[in-house]
């Protein structure tokens, strides 16, 4: 089953905005001034996330797949708190943000493992 590649950048989107926005509810350290922000701030974290697994292939294995992810987003959560004026995170909260965001986006559906077969993966 081939992933429309537009369809799983909005599903990524969608599923991290909602679940970054939940873990910023709960994590002392990670301020925004309004929503907006951090949507942006979410937003652009999906999408450096979406364009290095699609342009690097550092995902080709699932168990990889959830450690890259925690580093990847732990690298942008810094990285867009500084490039996003009125977004601030504290060490805490970038570490729980990005374990978070590693296993959410660990259990989405990936392009690269839809069209092998199990023996392959493993």
């Amino acid at each position: 089953m081939n992933i429309n590649r537009s369809i799983q950048l909005i599903g990524r989107l969608i599923t991290a905005i909602i679940v970054i926005g939940i873990t910023a509810f709960f994590t002392p350290g990670f301020n925004s001034s309004s929503l907006w922000i951090l949507v942006i701030g979410i937003g652009v974290l999906c999408i450096i996330d979406f364009f290095i697994g699609n342009y690097t292939r550092l995902f080709f294995h699932p168990y990889l797949k959830l450690l890259i992810g925690f580093v990847l987003s732990g690298i942008v959560l810094y990285i867009v708190q500084h490039a996003i004026i009125g977004y601030t995170l504290s060490l805490l909260s970038i570490v729980l943000g990005a374990i978070v965001y590693g296993l959410v986006d660990y259990m989405l559906p990936n392009e690269e493992l839809n069209g092998r077969k199990e023996s392959e993966v493993a």
